[in-house]
């Protein structure tokens, strides 16, 4: 018989009266209804949050070397930074686990007032150290919201538009990041730095009520998913382990280069010459090719699947970071970052849409949080990469080639992600 299982099966739900649906019988997964997407643009708004959460800290770096009189340098302002993403992995490993015990629902909203609590007292910390263990808290809530909010929305959806969805979900992630670089142009000059982590209480004010109305819970905390074997021990072992560690070590490589690049970029641009302003409009563009990203591989991943499409989206993205080391035109340096951000983030979501259908339902959420928080091992160390790169010496360039070359292993590691799988399917039917 073959290894996977089928997931597209079994879904079920437990509702709230507004957003019940249940499936009919010979229908496949869950009927798209309004309640569904209601639920779907609370997550995604959550998602927002992430990606700006990722430019934040690179819209404020240079202000707090300059400004705030903490004693940072370049390397100590790197291992700053990575204090966030230290939290994510974190949140990331024990949210996804929790949510498959305990719900979706309870998991995604403690971890959305968790981020936002700590994100703004971010604005009043008095030196680097409570300042980096502010954002280390806020990054343990921020990091458990992603994967327990794909997990549930892989549940509200039918198989056949999940991989679409979880793509354009992430969508909010470059758009995040894209409202980061926008207003840090005009609020950082005028208002300080600290007013860039005080927008997060909208997270808490708004998207968090929302949540409390729209969001629904599973049945993975009591219902059939509970009788079926859960947990890492389930996730790391035969048939699911080779595939799991693929995944783990594909998503480390594209988060060192997609949080490398943003927590980097608008510091790089501006040694590179650029003045605060410019050097946000590079991480703008970055962002803005991670929003098109999104959209075209959400119809790619559709049309000839999330691996194949991932592949590709790796390979994009190790092309356009390595044209930046030719010092190109101003223009050209636009469509490389624009390609840069397709292909980075375009690369995260085909691997979430790809383990969300890998993975059957009681396993969903403790895969997308493993994928995601060791994942995080790349984006905890791209900020001290880049820092230590640059305390040495070895320039702006050392940088782009370290993300170009973590996009192309990236694209390897993923072929052979498709490889394993394809070997699995032929295995099955051979047996069957």
């Amino acid at each position: 018989m073959a290894d996977r299982r089928p997931d597209s099966g079994g879904m079920n739900h437990t509702l709230p009266a507004a957003a019940s649906q249940r499936p009919t019988a010979g229908t496949i997964g869950p009927r798209f209804s309004k309640g569904s997407a209601l639920a779907v643009l609370v997550c995604w708004l959550l998602v927002v949050f992430d990606g700006y959460d990722l430019i934040v800290y690179g819209t404020v770096q240079s202000s707090l070397i300059s400004e705030t009189g903490w004693g940072l340098t370049k390397a100590t302002a790197g291992t700053v930074g990575s204090m966030a993403f230290l939290g994510m992995m974190i949140g990331a490993i024990f949210a996804g686990r929790m949510a498959d015990s305990w719900g979706r629902r309870k998991t995604i909203l403690g971890c959305a007032i968790a981020f936002s609590v700590f994100t703004v007292l971010c604005a009043f910390a008095p030196n680097a150290t409570v300042f980096g263990a502010l954002r280390l808290l806020a990054g343990i809530g921020l990091g458990g919201l992603v994967p327990s909010a794909n997990a549930l929305v892989a549940e509200l959806v039918p198989a056949k538009w999940r991989s679409t969805i979880a793509t354009l979900m992430m969508s909010g992630v470059p758009i995040g990041g894209s409202i980061a670089a926008l207003v840090g142009i005009p609020m950082i000059p005028a208002f300080g730095w600290q007013s860039m982590f005080l927008v997060a209480v909208l997270a808490l004010v708004i998207v968090v009520p929302l949540g409390l109305k729209y969001l629904p819970e599973t049945l993975a905390r009591t219902g059939t998913a509970g009788k079926e074997p859960a947990g890492f021990r389930s996730l790391l072992r035969a048939p699911y382990l080779g595939a799991s560690m693929l995944f783990a070590f594909a998503t480390i490589a594209t988060l060192f280069a997609w949080y490398g690049l943003g927590t980097w970029l608008p510091n790089l641009m501006q040694l590179a010459g650029y003045n605060l302003g410019s050097a946000l409009t590079f991480a703008l563009a970055l962002n803005l090719g991670a929003v098109a990203g999104s959209v075209i591989t959400a119809w790619a991943g559709t049309r000839f699947g999330p691996i194949p499409t991932a592949i590709a989206a790796a390979a994009v993205a190790a092309v356009g970071l390595s044209v930046l080391v030719a010092g190109p035109p101003v223009t050209v340096v636009y469509l490389a970052l624009v390609l840069a951000g397709v292909g980075t983030h375009g690369t995260q979501c085909l691997i979430i849409a790809a383990v969300a259908s890998h993975y059957p339902d009681h396993l969903r959420g403790t895969a997308l949080g493993w994928a995601l928080g060791t994942g995080r091992i790349g984006a905890v160390i791209a900020p001290q990469v880049g820092g230590l790169l640059l305390a040495a010496g070895l320039g702006v360039n050392s940088n782009f080639l370290a993300f170009a070359g973590a996009a192309a292993i990236a694209a390897v590691l993923l072929a052979a992600v498709g490889l394993k799988i394809k070997s699995k399917i032929s295995q099955g039917a051979s047996n069957v």
